[in-house]
């Protein structure tokens, strides 16, 4: 998919997989997430999204999927599905693994990429990018220090440290999708309240920027876009037990108007008692 098919493909890996991620620290015991989104674009809705997480005091994983509907298939029928696992360090996730999967009508690619010490140590991407000659080279410099979009909304807050306020918010996050490499820095905006199946209470908003380094066209509108975009933000839902945040919705301009990933279903609680009730 090039960025002549999608004024969001820039972002689309850190905010509309990655922010389905559940946050985490280091829970007392086995935990997971059950968390459904819908899509909408200019308030008609286009599509939905799935996020199912386990996650455990030395190990996470983490499924995404997400497809398109109603009028938008007419245009772009597009599915995707990533995945993300790793450990857990005091300073936050380490991915091992991430894997993402996206189709449309006119292509399917696939990224797999092996990681250790939030560093890329293997990477395969089939089929690489039309334009990839023309993209600004990703460093091996720029590979290091780096998490995949799903591992990368998961944020602990620092210990000590309220789940509701600026604490949740400014962080600068650093994100290698296999293709390219980008910062998303996010800004503490308010606190308001909010509500979903299975959530209801405070959430803090975050301003979010998008900050290309490379791996993408110099000459890219999308790209010029996305990192001139001051209509982003994410709200983040406080997770008592873990001492962490996690995205409940997010809200980005796109070249057509405004794009909304809603919680419709934000539930946390034991692998039993989320399978129970399903």
């Amino acid at each position: 998919m090039s960025d002549r098919k999608s004024p969001t493909r820039p972002f689309q890996a850190a905010l509309l997989s990655g922010a389905l991620a559940l946050s985490l620290s280091f829970p007392a015991a086995a935990e997971s997430l059950k968390a459904h989104y819908a899509l909408s674009l200019l308030g008609f809705s286009f599509g939905s999204a799935t996020a199912v997480g386990e996650i455990e005091p030395d190990r996470y994983r983490i499924d995404i999927s997400m497809r398109t509907a109603g009028l938008a298939n007419l245009v772009n029928n597009t599915k995707g599905a990533a995945t993300a696992s790793g450990r857990l360090a005091p300073s936050g996730p380490e991915p091992a693994s991430f894997a993402h999967t996206l189709a449309n009508s006119v292509e399917t690619r696939t990224i797999r990429m092996a990681l250790g010490g939030n560093a890329v140590r293997a990477l395969r991407v089939d089929p690489e990018p039309w334009d990839a000659a023309a993209r600004i080279p990703v460093t091996e410099e720029q590979k290091q220090h780096v998490l995949d979009p799903v591992s990368a909304l998961i944020m602990s807050v620092p210990a000590g440290q309220p789940l509701v306020g600026p604490a949740a918010c400014n962080r600068t996050i650093p994100v290698f999708d296999g293709v390219t490499r980008f910062d998303v820095r996010l800004f503490y905006v308010e606190t308001r309240a909010a509500r979903a199946n299975g959530y209801e209470g405070p959430v803090t908003v975050c301003a979010a920027r998008y900050l290309p380094i490379s791996g993408h066209r110099p000459d890219s509108t999308a790209t010029k876009f996305m990192a001139d975009n001051g209509e982003m933000s994410v709200w983040l839902a406080p997770l008592e037990r873990a001492h962490v945040v996690a995205p409940l919705r997010i809200d980005i301009r796109t070249s057509v108007g405004m794009m909304s990933i809603d919680a419709t279903e934000f539930q946390l609680g034991s692998r039993e008692a989320l399978k129970g009730g399903q």
